[in-house]
């Protein structure tokens, strides 16, 4: 009996370490599939029937082609903003300005959420080289940018300062933002020449502060001025103006930080975005 029990132990730990080793595959299957979505999100599945055989990293180094089934496919990239922040329901600008195109007749998908908190000019122009990031803008038809605010007033670290920045030093950061601004809204353009861009305009958050109210509506202007400017350059790119809607409204539409809107600041720039793309792009059967 022991001596069939030492014969049959080579079998047992060959069968131990089969089941290891295919336990150990099949968990490295999982783990890079599981990645997958992450490096490169797929999007629109109805986008499926038009894709090749190429990977998502080769459909990423070159311009995609339209989608010509009239639904608006959003994506957003920025800052805060973008992301948010502030928005205790978590729509932020984007999904606010999604539901307001539906209940307007339109086909709206909101494909992906690509702001980053305190994100900046300079990083940003970093992030448009990510493929997963370009193949999502490449997938969008309408793409909605926030960029600057963190530049101008250091995410708000204004405040904290004891002595407050006059408008020469807030407008000091001016020519080489507005530089990279002009530079992002230029690779946006290579990444997906086809969507409508729409910027979203900056609004002084420190109105009510007495040593940054001047200042900060100084800056706010020419930065807003600015990107008018370079916008006006290119088509299918447009300013979304949000100066006028807080300038008197600080305190009902920001959020506790005195950054960030809050949610009935978001709904009031969500308005503004609908308005724009229904000018370009009425609705079928729209009146407007």
């Amino acid at each position: 009996m022991k001596r069939k029990t030492l014969d049959s132990a080579p079998w047992i730990w060959r069968t131990i370490s089969t089941v290891s080793v295919l336990a150990t595959l099949l968990l490295l299957f999982g783990f890079g599939y599981a990645i997958k979505d992450v490096i490169f999100p797929e999007g629109d599945p109805a986008l499926g029937t038009r894709q090749s055989s190429n990977t998502p990293a080769d459909e990423a180094s070159k311009p995609a082609a339209p989608v010509e089934d009239g639904k608006i496919r959003m994506a957003v990239i920025g800052d805060s903003l973008a992301r948010g922040t502030g928005d205790d329901e978590g729509l932020g600008f984007v999904r606010r300005a999604g539901n307001l195109l539906k209940e307007q007749g339109y086909d709206v998908q909101v494909l992906n959420n690509l702001g980053v908190n305190g994100l900046r000019t300079e990083a940003l122009l970093s992030k448009l080289d990510e493929q997963g990031v370009r193949y999502v803008l490449q997938q969008s038809n309408f793409i909605l940018l926030s960029i600057g605010a963190n530049d101008l007033f250091q995410g708000g670290q204004v405040l904290q300062g004891e002595d407050p920045p006059t408008a020469e030093t807030l407008a000091a950061a001016l020519p080489e933002t507005s530089k990279r601004l002009q530079e992002i809204l230029k690779k946006v353009k290579e990444i997906n020449p086809d969507a409508q861009i729409a910027y979203i305009g900056l609004y002084n958050p420190f109105g009510d502060v007495k040593e940054l109210e001047v200042p900060g509506n100084a800056v706010v202007a020419a930065w807003n001025d600015a990107a008018l400017q370079i916008l006006n350059q290119e088509d299918k790119m447009t300013l979304v103006p949000t100066f006028d809607l807080f300038e008197n409204h600080l305190g009902e539409y920001l959020s506790s930080d005195h950054f960030h809107p809050n949610g009935a600041g978001y709904e009031e720039i969500a308005v503004r975005i609908a308005q724009e793309y229904q000018a370009e792009t009425p609705a079928e059967g729209s009146t407007n």
